[in-house]
């Protein structure tokens, strides 16, 4: 926040009169570039928060991997004020791990964590996904449809487009969820993709078996037609399906912390 500089009118232990005294030019009033100049660093710190954010919940940020906040500030051509304050905001949300001296840190999730997102994920993104089947309109079901299509092109080529389908795979679970026209409810997913998305997104880059032919392809053309048959339960089935396959093979190949 921009402090507002003392106008020149007031002297120190002297009362202030209500009606300035003849003949003096009256306080000038706070000058509107205060307010563009706080306006626009609150802007600067959401746009950086909203950066690392997408890193984080597309898993481009690995579990584990540390960050340099100034490597992030020249990255994005900011100073390291916006950038400290996004690394607060992520840490509030247990996104990020401050460690001792300042080191900044994606963290490692426990089976014990990983097993309490997975629960909470399967109850609201599957409520989320029966409200879509209700609510969607034509146009947001092919939209869902196309990133399911996009998701399955990156998973059949030779090699395997992981950075393609990882993306895909966001774009099309977030499609859904905005269909359901819930913005609170999108607030709380995306604080779960948070903490999961790396763990999630490191492990469906590193195994292609995942990919191609494999449980999400099959999880997401089935909430694609359950989702144009306007079927809530076959769509929280898919749903459930997609979020189980995931949550055991990342169980058995020991992505997670002791």
């Amino acid at each position: 926040m921009v402090s507002r500089v003392q106008s020149p009118s007031i002297h120190r232990g002297r009362p202030q009169s209500d009606a300035a005294p003849a003949g003096s030019r009256k306080a000038p009033d706070p000058s509107a570039l205060d307010e563009v100049g706080s306006l626009l660093h609150e802007t600067l710190g959401e746009r950086v928060t909203g950066e690392l954010r997408e890193l984080l919940i597309s898993g481009r940020l690995a579990p584990g991997e540390k960050l340099s906040l100034r490597r992030v500030a020249e990255a994005l051509g900011v100073s390291m004020m916006p950038v400290r304050e996004a690394v607060s905001r992520l840490a509030a949300d247990k996104a990020l791990e401050v460690l001792p001296g300042r080191a900044v840190r994606v963290p490692m999730l426990t089976l014990t964590q990983f097993r309490e997102l997975t629960r909470i994920r399967l109850v609201l993104e599957g409520f989320a996904v029966e409200e879509a089947a209700k609510a969607a309109s034509d146009e947001q079901v092919e939209t869902v449809a196309q990133h399911e299509a996009a998701f399955r092109a990156a998973a059949k080529v030779d090699p395997t487009d992981s950075a393609a389908a990882v993306a895909a795979n966001r774009h099309l679970h977030f499609a859904v969820y905005e269909a359901a026209g819930m913005p609170s409810l999108i607030e709380m997913i995306e604080r779960l993709w948070l903490k999961a998305g790396p763990v999630l997104n490191l492990d469906m880059r590193h195994e292609p078996s995942r990919l191609d032919g494999g449980s999400a392809v099959q999880a997401h053309a089935a909430l694609v037609a359950a989702l144009r048959r306007r079927d809530p339960a076959a769509a929280r089935a898919a749903l459930e399906q997609d979020i189980h396959a995931a949550a055991d093979h990342i169980e058995r190949t020991a992505r997670l912390a002791g």
